[in-house]
């Protein structure tokens, strides 16, 4: 009877191990699921807490980021980060996730983060912590789980974050049944948190870098050629240096970089460090008649090298305002009839992309996420040719607030009959169009364009007895973008301006220079997806706390099912609480309770 008792006993124990994230091995998995924030401590914060207080922590926002958004994350989704072979089981990764989601959105330090996990209570009741004394991580921990997601995303170009983030809205959009049809897109600059150098002080910047890197017998071989720029940093190079000296310092360092190169490339071509200084060696420096020149500055353009710290980041002047960083385009629902709209897609592309293949890019996707998308509000940046045929395709119609181009001064309208025929409308006529070898061409009379007023600016060519108008499609496409908003609901037209909220929302952790806390594609594109998932939430939260009657139905709803479903059974009514837990918007138990 002993011996069963302490077997029974060491049974319960090994399953509170498992539960409780102890050490115990599943298998040979080195991957393991966090459940333990499912099964609440009998000493945890709930039977410490006066019952005043506890009501207004379950009240809070941090309460319920824990309900919708921590607890929804799927774990599963990143075990393929570690590995199979028998080892310690991973740190939580709902835990590691959530708080990169907190981290960027409060626009705290690493060094905060953790001061919050340890010492403030809703942050711990975000991240599902019980007790006192547990932690989910160390700081070790947290930066390696980053950096593996890096190398899961140099390897296979998967965001696992991006995942989250579409896994999170799908439910939430259809939890909510908001309409997707009508959506908005907006891109807006993340700077990179980087210095900016001059052209002169990037090129030293790269031989001191270099230098570092060097063999003690390759720094004593070029010390006599490295050592003016190596006693001090760049900027205090270029500080003493005189406009006038610029160009004849750059051919020095045009032959100092050739040199170095051909002497180099075969021995260090693995170092990441010469990889960066050969890419700024192609880019500043060219072979003419087998001379090293300089290349004028006219042929750099944005994508060109702009910090040794950031070698994602690129050029773009807009507005008047130089940018140095990523580009970040934003998609949301915009249908009149939602009381709420959601973020739908979020994307991260180089500073120098134009909005128009942005567009392109993205466009079919969204229409993946969101199949009954059929109209997308944008603003004129984001036309082109290429897009016009690509919206045709997926049936969504294109409403921009402004098309690019210059107007024409006479109006040649274009409608589409049937399948390769088109009628032209001008001021005054309307004819037919017929198709001519390369595009269409339409005929007006004559005589009624000799009494016409506009004639002398007329897009069509003269003839001996007629004008002729010669267009393609693209024409078509463009002037259909042009009637396109002019046939909509004066309401229906200034549904893109509402994105710019959005867009200001994302860039508030921005510092007083516009600059990211990060740097690189990927770090921004971690950023802007864990910024898009705590803005939905935030809105959805906000929502709720207006909208109570709603929840509160919702909730007694869900208390009743439970009790029918579980009242054969008290393991089902165990196995349905836990799964609401972990999979479900509500939590049934306490929901019927308070319902009732």
């Amino acid at each position: 009877m002993v011996l069963s008792f302490f077997l029974d006993f060491m049974g319960e124990f090994c399953m509170m191990g498992f539960d409780k994230n102890i050490h115990f091995y599943e298998g040979k998995r080195m991957f393991r699921k966090n459940t333990s924030h499912l099964q609440p401590s009998l000493f945890g914060i709930a039977s410490q807490l006066p019952k005043a207080k506890l009501k207004k922590l379950k009240k809070s926002k941090e309460y319920d980021f824990y309900r919708f958004v921590f607890c929804q994350i799927n774990e599963k989704d990143f075990s393929v980060l570690y590995s199979d072979s028998c080892s310690r089981p991973n740190a939580p990764v709902n835990s590691l996730v959530a708080s990169i989601i907190l981290m960027y959105y409060n626009n705290w330090t690493t060094e905060k983060l953790f001061d919050c996990i340890d010492f403030d209570l809703l942050t711990r009741t975000a991240l599902g912590l019980d007790t006192p004394e547990d932690t989910p991580f160390c700081p070790a921990t947290f930066f390696n789980f980053q950096n593996r997601l890096l190398s899961h995303f140099v390897s296979t170009g998967q965001n696992l974050l991006e995942g989250v983030f579409d896994s999170l809205t799908q439910e939430q959009l259809k939890r909510l049944k908001i309409k997707t049809n009508i959506q908005r897109s907006d891109s807006f600059m993340a700077m990179s948190n980087i210095r900016s150098y001059s052209r002169t002080q990037l090129l030293i910047e790269m031989l001191i870098r270099l230098y570092r890197v060097l063999s003690d017998e390759d720094k004593l071989r070029f010390k006599e050629l490295l050592n003016p720029y190596i006693k001090q940093s760049s900027g205090q190079y270029i500080y003493n240096m005189q406009r006038q000296q610029i160009p004849h310092e750059q051919g020095k360092l045009s032959q100092l970089y050739h040199k170095l190169y051909e002497a180099l490339k075969d021995s260090y071509k693995d170092f990441e460090v010469f990889s960066v200084f050969e890419r700024v060696y192609t880019e500043h420096f060219t072979i003419v008649d087998n001379k090293i020149t300089v290349k004028p500055g006219k042929e750099l353009n944005g994508s060109t090298l702009q910090s040794p710290d950031d070698i994602d980041a690129a050029y773009r002047k807009k507005h008047g305002r130089h940018y140095k960083g990523q580009s970040v385009n934003v998609t949301e629902t915009a249908n009149p009839d939602n009381e709420l709209n959601l973020i739908t897609d979020v994307a991260v592309f180089s500073n120098d992309t134009d909005d128009s293949k942005i567009l392109n890019e993205r466009v079919e996707p969204i229409k993946e996420k969101t199949p009954d998308l059929n109209e997308l509000h944008t603003d004129g940046a984001y036309g082109s040719e290429d897009n016009d045929k690509k919206m045709e395709e997926l049936e969504i119609t294109h409403v921009q607030t402004a098309v690019r181009g210059r107007k024409a001064e006479v109006s040649m309208e274009i409608e589409e009959v049937s399948d390769g025929q088109y009628t032209v409308n001008c001021p005054h006529q309307s004819v037919s169009s017929a198709k001519a070898r390369k595009r269409y061409k339409a005929c007006f009379d004559m005589k009624i364009c000799k009494q016409c007023p506009l004639s002398s600016n007329c897009p069509a060519k003269q003839q001996s007895d007629k004008r002729t108008y010669y267009f393609d499609r693209s024409d078509y496409l463009l002037g259909k973008r042009n009637r396109n908003i002019k046939s909509l609901p004066p309401d229906r037209r200034k549904l893109r301006a509402n994105v710019e909220a959005t867009v200001k929302e994302f860039t508030k952790p921005f510092n007083h220079k516009g600059k990211l806390r990060v740097r690189g594609l990927f770090k921004t594109m971690v950023y802007a997806h864990a910024m898009a998932i705590s803005i939905n939430f935030g809105r959805i939260w906000r929502y709720m706390a207006e909208n109570p009657d709603f929840f509160a139905l919702s909730r007694l709803v869900c208390g009743i099912l439970l009790c029918f479903f579980a009242r054969n059974s008290r393991n089902e009514l165990q196995k349905i609480i836990i799964r609401g837990k972990s999979h479900c918007w509500l939590e049934p138990q306490q929901y019927f309770r308070q319902a009732a």
